[in-house]
């Protein structure tokens, strides 16, 4: 089969285990042994059909590495589950601009090599599709990373809340360069947000009626730091409003980060509250925890949405990709329920 040949914007713990699940994966043949991915093949394509061509940090620990030896290093914390074998794909620096928030300022090491030429790496490396992975506040960078995409002629796509799919002008310029573009804020595997929804949806479907709900994340690592210091109010919105949209009234719910600790380390722990009322008004309250780990809950979903924009490339597709859109992250240009966005996203694969 034809590779799908991937550009990594951010060496972090995400790409760590994006590239790990490649390496990991690709040992076995056979369905049964596919543990922990939604689609072992999709559009025809296995994970080992997924080849990581370019790559682009700031931290010097990572830039002039090999990608197999930057995933690794610190300030990453994601843990190893393979080894990774010599990729013969050198990391490049990319601009700074605000990649760094004040506080993770203090845990990456910036890099004194001068920035690569972005557009010309890509084409050298006859790279297809982009993938975001830089922290959640680097509005400027993720745009400067579209211009990149759409002059190297890459399909996008963007994994953090920053606004690139969702928005109309971005989408018009990706359908005009005749480029796919999906986004944004990449949905975790077994994330909390799809767990409150399901909840929330199953309640309701039951003649429950909600009247609170909240959803808090806490957790450790640079993106929870990150988080903290720029985009916590823009991941409680888009949270929130995903959250919201599983119930077909009204409610009052509240969904986001709230804090980072150190010890969590690369690891997320959730709490959720419920509260409503059932058969003759009679209460019902749940009050519960869930812990995951950060890193390796990309990854299935990360597989899944690549294949398709190969796919999408494959049909010449252009702009925003609705059914990707809305099966893979929180925040598509149209919010659908699960059921639907499950429902297109297997007639698009189809």
């Amino acid at each position: 089969m034809p590779k799908v040949k991937v550009a990594l914007i951010g060496v972090g713990n995400c790409a760590s285990a994006f590239i790990q699940g490649i390496q990991y994966y690709s040992k076995f043949s056979k369905p049964q042994d596919f543990v922990g991915l939604r689609n072992p093949i999709l559009a025809g394509l296995s994970p080992k059909e997924i080849e990581v061509v370019a790559a682009f940090d700031v931290d010097e620990r990572k830039v002039g590495k090999d990608l197999s030896e930057a995933i690794f290093a610190l300030p990453n914390i994601a843990p190893k589950v393979t080894n990774v074998t010599t990729l013969n794909v050198k990391v490049n620096k990319g601009p700074l601009l605000d990649g760094l928030g004040k506080s993770s300022k203090a845990i990456v090491q910036v890099s004194t090599t001068a920035d690569s030429n972005v557009v010309k790496v890509l084409k050298d490396a006859n790279a297809e599709v982009m993938i975001n992975l830089l922290p959640s506040g680097a509005t400027q960078a993720s745009q400067f990373y579209a211009e990149q995409a759409l002059a190297a002629g890459c399909a996008f796509v963007n994994a953090t809340p920053n606004f690139i799919a969702s928005d109309a002008s971005w989408a018009k310029r990706f359908a005009d360069a005749k480029l796919p573009l999906v986004g944004d804020d990449l949905i975790d595997q077994v994330g909390s947000t799809s767990l409150h929804k399901t909840l929330l949806k199953l309640l309701s479907d039951n003649g429950v009626r909600i009247d609170e709900t909240y959803q808090l994340d806490v957790g450790g690592g640079t993106e929870s730091v990150d988080t903290m210091d720029r985009s916590r109010d823009a991941k409680r919105a888009i949270k929130t409003e995903s959250v919201a949209a599983s119930i077909p009234y009204k409610a009052e719910v509240v969904a986001g980060s709230t804090d980072y600790v150190d010890f969590l380390q690369n690891k997320r722990d959730s709490y959720f509250w419920i509260s409503g009322v059932y058969f003759c008004n009679a209460p019902m309250k749940i009050d519960l925890k869930f812990q995951t780990v950060d890193a390796p809950n990309a990854g299935s979903v990360l597989f899944d949405v690549v294949r398709a924009v190969k796919l999408a490339l494959n049909k010449k597709l252009t702009g925003a990709v609705e059914p990707v859109c809305a099966y893979g992250f929180k925040r598509p240009p149209q919010i659908v329920s699960l059921e639907v966005a499950e429902r297109e996203f297997a007639k698009f694969i189809a």
